[in-house]
């Protein structure tokens, strides 16, 4: 007879630390719920639905038409170098839009004392260092490479240089 597997349990810091978070966010759930406990519940079925019927399909079809571009223009490399500043900076506006767009501006200044003025200005900001810091580190490692300026086609294709595992 077979024994079970054992549970794979962490270390008791990590126990610890996990009874901890789970204790943190009852308590977080616990304060939010005392006010109007059915608008919370229903803003947060309604964002998850939302996600999962809008957004989702969204961006995951315009990450697949970047691929396809970049695949087309035989630069598959070249990818991460746009897809992770672009997903950060549509997290920021995923979660900051209200305050991008102006739309809870009085809201806002009511509520925490603070103006509300040049959001859409700091992330704008924010995403041009994000592209800009991704092209640094774009140059950087073609140079470190010693791929030049060639790219991901002809030359690099017969000598091997710059190419992933992916293309």
């Amino acid at each position: 007879m077979r024994r079970p597997k054992p549970l794979p349990v962490g270390s008791p810091l990590q126990i610890l630390l996990l009874a901890c978070s789970f204790a943190l966010a009852a308590y977080a759930g616990v304060r939010l719920l005392e006010g109007d406990w059915f608008a919370i519940v229903l803003w947060f079925v309604g964002a998850a639905v939302l996600h999962d019927l809008v957004l989702l399909p969204l961006y995951a079809g315009a990450d697949q038409a970047l691929l396809r571009g970049f695949e087309a223009a035989d630069r598959r490399t070249w990818l991460p170098y746009v897809r992770v500043p672009a997903a950060l900076s549509l997290l920021l506006l995923l979660v900051w839009f209200p305050l991008i767009t102006g739309r809870v501006a009085d809201r806002y200044s009511a509520a925490t004392g603070l103006h509300a003025d040049g959001f859409l200005a700091r992330w704008l900001l924010i995403t041009a260092v994000l592209f800009g810091g991704s092209a640094v580190v774009f140059v950087l490692g073609r140079r470190r490479s010693g791929d030049g300026g060639s790219g991901d086609g002809a030359a690099g294709a017969r000598s091997g240089a710059g190419r992933g595992p992916d293309g």
